[in-house]
């Protein structure tokens, strides 16, 4: 569901969609064999295509806010790499911050209506997928991993939800952390329809999704 003029992301847990998410965790080991398998050390695999960026779209009005808030959260350094080098210490890394931030933020519904009263907030005890999202961002870049390469993304989920994921780009393809799943799989693996990331180039502009993944 979006309200809004700014087509922010209103979470409300969907016990169908909960479901759906439970059961990718087997999804998870893809992780492991692409950091740590021996086969995939020994073989050229093919990285899986990116996101891709279409037109600029306008920033979530609360993302907007929380760059406000929080101005360290929306610097972007044009010499930071842009992905990430997907090793077994870096896999590990991501696992645990997903695993971590869904455990410790106890899901809400917030209200982000014209009254705007609910803001994004990192780590706070109660949140929704927006403050989860935000949160494993604030950890990543804490543990040394370039603001390029984490990226916030607004998609809706099979039932037509609002929604909102950390899409982190790795040599291995990008990868997302979401609050309904300790998995974390290849962007293509959702069953999201994808609408728009933040800017790789500066995290304080968003642009819409190209219509060439699962989406499509």
């Amino acid at each position: 569901m979006w309200t809004g003029i700014s087509g922010a992301p209103i979470c409300r847990v969907d016990p169908g969609v909960v479901a759906m998410r439970r059961s990718a965790v087997m999804l998870g080991v893809l992780i492991v064999s692409f950091a740590g398998s021996a086969d995939a050390r020994n073989r050229q695999d093919t990285v899986p295509t990116p996101i891709m960026e279409a037109s600029p779209a306008l920033a979530p009005f609360q993302h907007v806010r929380f760059c406000l808030r929080y101005p360290s959260e929306c610097k972007s350094n044009p010499a930071d790499n842009d992905r990430i080098d997907l090793n077994a210490d870096n896999a590990e890394l991501l696992k645990r911050v997903n695993r971590d931030v869904n455990a410790t933020i106890v899901s809400t519904v917030k209200r982000h209506g014209p009254e705007f009263g609910d803001s994004w907030t990192i780590a706070p005890s109660m949140g929704d997928c927006n403050d989860y999202a935000v949160t494993k961002r604030h950890e990543l870049l804490r543990s040394g991993l370039p603001a390029r390469a984490l990226r916030l993304s607004a998609v809706k989920t099979s039932s037509g939800m609002g929604h909102l994921v950390l899409v982190v780009a790795t040599t291995k393809g990008d990868l997302v952390l979401d609050n309904l799943t300790e998995a974390v799989v290849p962007w293509q693996r959702t069953d999201y329809r994808w609408l728009k990331i933040q800017s790789a180039r500066d995290a304080r502009f968003w642009f819409k999704i190209r219509a060439s993944g699962p989406s499509a």
